[in-house]
């Protein structure tokens, strides 16, 4: 069952139990509140009447003619007959009717005491009426001594009257709230249900790999949010997607290519097409491409452990100047057999930085190849080290072919390789620069890259200066 649905149903059965309770523990209580309420206004005639008018009566003051007209002047006021009842029940005048003196009536067993602990009872009154009425009662004192009762009777019937013109009161304002509910109801389907059912739609339209759906965006509140970040999140999947199409796509090309040449000179080899004489040049070529899914194999997982972990770093102080030297030597064949230079410039003769060693020198390696790679020969490469404001900035500069514009923001994808005219480099992978990038970016600092198609590339990183030796502390 949809939630709507069920929200009608609790709606409706809220509304039934609204009535229902209006209908018994609102009606008793509002019977017994206006019962109480009577009583008490009754009784304070009755005392009064007792106090006054039957006194009046008893110590002769005021004739029994004059007595029943002041009873039905009472009786008007409350709307219940007023009743001067002897000590033994007889009953001596009622306002509503004419009592035979010579033969009155007596109320048999009468007991004053017939209310109880309360001061008022509801009963027929020794069926003296065929319906229930509410009656209270008063002594009629004179000299310390009780000489009659002052009755009063109201019939429940007339009180059950006004409490249901205050329930149908009651009934009237739950059903105009009911109806104003059932507006906001509707509100709720128009903007929440509804926009709720079109988001479980999208959801399960991604769910089922379409990420090309978009949700309407109409409104600004949270539910316009929700399906703008929806939308951005199908986007941002399918770029994922893509991305990883792209990604497997490199690696079987990147991986098959090298396999392909391997197994070819391989079975060239053992055939005997490849003649014994020759076979040392192409397994040397076999040995190259297998170092070249070695390196490949090697970069896939750095980048998967980055990944799945993050990269673990061992923060230390050492000379950068001192990893960037070290790190150049190591290309010293490869610059030579090119007519490549390296030249070093640094702004002070040591300078300390925290960070990974090892990981820096992969950084700095990294650039250097790839600057090499795409430099022309007899051409120079500027490392060059500054320091401004706490930070080591490290500059990698070639005079190469350089980075095509629109080639720029992709440089740090996985795979992408800038020498398209080219072919693919034979020797890269395509996962230098974003190791260096996840590497740089482990350490809370930046990498950026100027270039210029036919003038060069620079490649500038930052590291935090250290803060435990500075370089004026070095002699």
């Amino acid at each position: 069952m949809k939630l709507y649905a069920k929200f009608i149903i609790a709606y409706v059965i809220f509304g039934f139990l609204s009535f229902f309770l209006i209908a018994t523990l609102t009606s008793s209580l509002t019977l017994k509140q206006l019962e109480e309420e009577k009583a008490d206004n009754l009784y304070r005639e009755a005392i009064f009447v007792a106090s006054t008018y039957a006194k009046n009566y008893y110590t002769e003051a005021l004739s029994l003619e004059e007595l029943q007209t002041q009873l039905k002047a009472v009786d008007t006021y409350v709307s219940a007959p007023v009743w001067i009842v002897d000590t033994d029940g007889t009953i001596l005048l009622n306002s509503r009717e004419k009592v035979n003196l010579e033969n009155p009536k007596v109320l048999t067993d009468f007991d004053p005491t017939f209310t109880g602990n309360q001061y008022y009872c509801i009963s027929n009154f020794y069926d003296c009426y065929q319906e229930e009425v509410l009656s209270v009662i008063s002594p009629i004192t004179l000299n310390l001594k009780t000489r009659g009762y002052v009755l009063i009777h109201y019939p429940v019937s007339a009180i059950s009257q006004e409490r249901d013109r205050l329930l149908n009161v009651s009934y009237i304002t739950l059903i105009g709230i009911f109806l104003l509910s059932l507006l906001i109801l509707a509100a709720f389907t128009f903007l929440v249900s509804k926009p709720l059912k079109r988001i479980t739609f999208a959801a399960n339209q991604y769910a089922a790999g379409n990420l090309k759906y978009e949700l309407p965006v109409t409104t600004d509140d949270e539910m316009g949010r929700l399906s703008a970040t929806l939308n951005y999140m199908s986007t941002e999947l399918s770029k994922m997607e893509e991305y990883q199409k792209k990604f497997v796509s490199n690696i079987s090309h990147d991986f098959r290519s090298p396999l392909t040449s391997i197994k070819g000179y391989v079975e060239a080899i053992l055939d005997g097409t490849i003649p014994p004489e020759m076979q040392e040049k192409y397994l040397n070529i076999v040995l190259f491409e297998t170092e070249r899914l070695n390196k490949l194999t090697s970069g896939l997982l750095t980048l998967n452990d980055f990944d799945r972990r993050g990269t673990l770093l061992d923060i230390t102080d050492f000379d950068i100047n001192s990893i960037i030297k070290k790190t150049a030597a190591t290309f010293e064949g490869t610059c030579t057999s090119k007519r490549i230079s390296i030249e070093l410039i640094f702004s002070a003769k040591v300078l300390y930085v925290s960070a990974d060693m090892g990981k820096i020198q992969q950084v700095l390696y990294n650039l250097i190849d790839n600057a090499i790679k795409f430099s022309n020969p007899d051409s120079v490469i500027y490392v060059e080290t500054t320091e401004k404001h706490e930070k080591v900035f490290v500059s990698v500069k070639d005079a190469g072919i350089g980075i095509p514009k629109e080639s720029l923001k992709k440089i740090w994808e996985r795979f992408y390789k800038t020498d398209l005219s080219r072919g693919k480099d034979k020797k890269g992978t395509g996962l230098g620069l974003s190791i260096t990038k996840e590497i740089i970016q482990a350490h809370k600092e930046n990498i950026n890259v100027i270039s210029t198609e036919g003038v060069g590339t620079e490649f500038i990183f930052s590291l935090p200066r250290s803060k435990n030796i500075k370089s004026s502390d070095i002699e």
